[in-house]
């Protein structure tokens, strides 16, 4: 590729890329075909009507699924297993009751919500919600209250986690792509994700749930049935060390970074490298997860291939994550080569948009569209990376980039977005309820989250 230059202008590039995502709502949406095919198959078309070398083509493609993957696959992967040890042990039902007692039933929704919280740092969306459903279901009988009181806050909660922080395969692919350090994302991502879920999830969702006062739904019957009661579940105080570990490893990881930077520490020495190496986002969690196998597994009496199944029962639900993803960072890869994303940095320079605003709306565009979250943020990362790039921002300032886009992939979620449907169906509600409550609490989730990073990012600046 060194030897081609884009003899495109600027709004011939624009327009096959406006071209390119048309291609990808109309392929996903109209014809219902697999985002991973469709990605692929609009990379290698956007590459040849850009004029890229055919030789090259297929190296440009693969070049950027296999670097978007080595950074989201080991986390992903690891981050799965981890929640599903949880989940699998007893775990989660532990920590929620312990939060419950400690709360009081009349606040309940706080803690289910607050467990949630901790649980939807490993624990994908979809399996966390479903994980903690049956202890919603419960605790709403037991209270004989609406089903909504507790399963908003809850639902928030997991909203949240995975779309603001790692080790969630958006935020992960995002961070990569932008080529910002994914400490400094995680930092910025519990600043902008606590009181974010505290305003929109908890006190929007519990005043939303009084006001759509749903009966609990069948689903699940309240719970699991006795045959199913897991025997010798760990202490709410093990699980939450265990949740905790991954995020400590990280932040120390991070801070010796910013040690090394203000000149407290050298990181040349071994000892710092050393233990820099732990807090390395992939060893963090393999740690994590090395450590719950042998706490939740192990020395509850496991042997070695039930905990084995148990690890490969959580890869295969997120196989098709990471693929899609892989499949976005190529498409976002043929953009950069092609010189489109170089053109896009150009207009929104020129339009006078902060790049953090274009970020957002952008991001918020193709969730509109197409429906997925983890699609929209990647395609919006892919399409602005050289302008975000070109910008010259520090860590924090391309931490809170990452944070402003994801907020703006999870707006306005409706039909075509499977969470929708997911929380709907799971919570009795019909679709008019679910525009009413959920789609009204994601739409300000993405509202508050992108106005808290759009300060960190404004702040941080000054101060570099």
């Amino acid at each position: 590729m060194e030897d081609w230059t884009q003899t495109l202008g600027v709004a011939p590039l624009l327009g096959i890329a406006a071209a390119a995502i048309a291609l990808i709502l109309f392929l996903v949406i109209k014809l219902k075909m697999h985002a991973f095919l469709v990605l692929i198959i609009v990379s290698l078309a956007t590459a040849i009507a850009t004029g890229v070398p055919l030789a090259e083509i297929v190296t440009v493609m693969t070049g950027g699924f296999g670097s978007t993957l080595a950074s989201v696959a080991l986390l992903v992967g690891l981050g799965a297993m981890l929640g599903r040890l949880v989940e699998t042990s007893g775990g989660a039902k532990t920590l929620s009751d312990a939060f419950i007692r400690l709360f009081g039933e009349k606040r309940a929704p706080l803690a289910l919500g607050v467990a949630s919280l901790i649980f939807g740092f490993p624990i994908f969306f979809d399996a966390g919600l479903i994980v903690m459903l049956p202890i919603i279901f419960a605790v709403a009988r037991r209270m004989k209250a609406p089903v909504l009181l507790y399963g908003l806050p809850a639902a928030g909660a997991f909203s949240v986690m995975h779309v603001f922080l790692p080790p969630h395969p958006g935020p992960i692919a995002a961070s990569d792509l932008y080529g910002a350090n994914v400490g400094f994302v995680l930092i910025v991502g519990l600043i902008v994700a606590l009181p974010t879920w505290w305003v929109t999830a908890y006190m929007l969702g519990t005043w939303l749930g009084k006001k759509f006062p749903l009966p609990v739904p069948d689903l699940l019957s309240g719970g699991k049935q006795d045959d199913d009661v897991i025997t010798n579940p760990p202490s709410a105080g093990t699980v939450m060390g265990i949740m905790l570990l991954p995020v400590l490893l990280i932040f120390l990881n991070t801070g010796l970074n910013m040690a090394g930077s203000a000149g407290v520490v050298d990181l040349k020495e071994g000892w710092v490298q050393g233990l820099r190496i732990l807090g390395e986002t992939p060893v963090a969690l393999l740690i994590s997860v090395l450590v719950a196998s042998y706490v939740l597994g192990s020395r509850r009496g496991k042997n070695g291939t039930a905990i084995e199944k148990t690890l490969d029962s959580a890869l295969g639900p997120v196989c098709s994550v990471i693929l899609v993803t892989g499949a976005g960072g190529m498409f976002g890869g043929v953009l950069r080569a092609s010189g489109i994303g170089d053109a896009l940095s150009g207009v929104m320079g020129d339009l006078g948009v902060p790049v953090i605003l274009a970020c957002f709306l952008i991001s918020i565009i193709l969730r509109i569209a197409q429906g997925s979250a983890t699609v929209a943020l990647v395609t919006t990362a892919g399409l602005m990376a050289p302008a975000v790039a070109a910008a010259g921002l520090n860590d924090f300032q391309l931490a809170a980039i990452v944070v402003a886009t994801a907020a703006g992939s999870v707006a306005a979620s409706h039909v075509n977005d499977s969470g929708f449907w997911l929380v709907g169906r799971l919570m009795g509600m019909d679709v008019a309820t679910t525009l009413k409550t959920w789609t009204v609490m994601e739409t300000a989730i993405a509202l508050m989250g992108f106005a808290i990073a759009w300060g960190i990012f404004g702040v941080t600046g000054m101060l570099a």
